[in-house]
Order: C-alpha cells, then structure tokens, then sequence
C-alpha cells in the first residue's frame, strides 16, 4: 500500500454511505487516479466542516491523501460547486449515476484512464444538468465508452468493403456496420431503421465539447437506447444498478407516448 500525501485533484462526489456510527465513506471521481473511496471521520456530527463538499454531484478541486489500495482520506476543498439541477431532480439523477456508474466500470482506479476520460464525464454531467437530454448524453457516453470495454465496433465504414454512402445496419457478428449490399451474410443484423443508423454513426464521432443541445424525437432517442441496449447487454455484460430505473422509466414514457398517438 503506498500513500500519496498532500495530493491535489478535480473530484466529482459520486456516492457516499454510512460507515461506523459517525463516519462516512465517500466515493470520487478523480482526474488524476480514477474511482477512489475516502474516510471521512466524524463526518455525520453537527456543523461538520467538510460537509458541503461532500454532497452528492459536489465538484471541484480538492487535497488528500491517496493510498493505491484501500481507503484513501480528504483534507479540504476548494471552488466547490453542485450540478444543483441533477441534485433535485430524481430522473436526472439517475442519468447522471448512470454516467457516473459506467465511468466507473470501465475506469475504476486507472489513472491513464482517469485522466483521458475525466474531462468527458465531468462535460457530460454540465450537459445533463443544463437541460440537454439526457438520453441522448448517455448514449454518446455508451456509444465512446465501448472502447473501454473491449468493444470497438467500426461505424465510419462497412465492415466487409469499406463502402460509406450506402444505407447500414448494425452485425454484432462483424463488430460493426454493414453497407446494404452485405446485409444478407448476417440475417441477426440490428434491423436498424436509416435514421436510428445516421444518428448511432454521429453520435459516435461527437464531440461533448463543442455540444450546445440536441434535437432529436424521443422515439429516435429511445430506438438509439435500445440498439446500444443490445450491444452493451450481448458485448459487454454489464451491469450498473441506475440502468434498471432508467428502463424502467423510458419504457413507461414511451409506452405513454404510443398511447397518446393512439388518441389523437
């Protein structure tokens, strides 16, 4: 176990639980050393100095000390703000943890990681919390983040001849996009509509940076969900606990929405 003492970094408060009767263990993401877990003593009693840098979506710089294994411990933290909006709002939370969880699975304590990706979680999370839908952020997050998984599918190119003005859809089996000429050697294809094809191709390219909004229908941004649904559930295998609500969520939403066309 090594100790890294007096470090300073840019956090993002990501969870924290109870631990012993006054305590608290507090989970950051960090720009310099990936996912870690901090001890906060006394963190639970009146007046607690560290108390408002410690809130859930609390982001910033802070100084502690790091241990590579084991619990690490925060002194202090400064220029201290909060995603106020995913704070109180339960939906956006959950697309925010969501983010937050995927981070962490593919991240963990890499700091090679944690410092290429930092910036793209911590943007991700402005954009949420500005009112740029969140689904279509989360799916620009799967979209990129499959590369961390082991799963880098090709969709600037068909797959088989290389061809990039066609009409495409999705083969798991090729690792990629396939151009209409080759979609008879996989009959498992997606069977992705153009339109939900187009926008996969962008969003995978897309730069969170220089994104200010996004119009897309909710239907497509649903049809966009469930292909990375797919890909994530036979690729990746992975799960993360806000995924279930987040389901849950949009299947009820879209469910609605089909009810209301029905009516209208």
């Amino acid at each position: 176990m090594v100790l890294h003492q007096g470090e300073e970094f840019s956090g993002i408060v990501v969870s924290k639980r109870d631990y012993k009767e006054r305590d608290l263990l507090v989970k950051i993401l960090t720009n310099r050393y990936g996912y870690k877990t901090f001890y906060i003593r006394g963190a639970k009693k009146r007046g607690f100095r560290l108390g408002a840098i410690i809130l859930p979506f609390s982001h910033g710089r802070y100084l502690g000390s790091i241990n590579d294994d084991g619990l690490s411990y925060l002194s202090t933290g400064k220029e201290i703000d909060q995603y106020q909006n995913i704070f109180n709002d339960i939906m956006l939370n959950a697309y925010a943890s969501y983010v937050l969880g995927l981070g962490e699975a593919a991240i963990k304590d890499d700091c090679i990681l944690a410092s290429q990706w930092y910036r793209k979680i911590e943007r991700a999370l402005q954009l949420i919390d500005q009112g740029v839908n969140p689904l279509i952020i989360v799916s620009i997050m799967e979209i990129q983040m499959l590369e961390l998984f082991g799963v880098a599918p090709e969709w600037r190119f068909c797959a088989v001849c290389g061809n990039q003005r066609s009409s495409f859809d999705y083969s798991e089996s090729y690792g990629g996009i396939l151009c209409k000429n080759h979609w008879h050697l996989d009959p498992n294809r997606l069977h992705l509509d153009e339109k939900t094809m187009y926008f996969l191709r962008y969003l995978s390219d897309i730069d969170l940076d220089v994104l200010k909004s996004v119009n897309l229908s909710e239907k497509t941004s649903i049809k966009i969900k469930r292909a990375l649904d797919v890909i994530y559930d036979d690729q990746v295998g992975l799960y993360v606990p806000a995924k279930k609500f987040l389901n849950e969520m949009t299947s009820f939403d879209f469910a609605f929405e089909k009810g209301l066309d029905k009516t209208e």
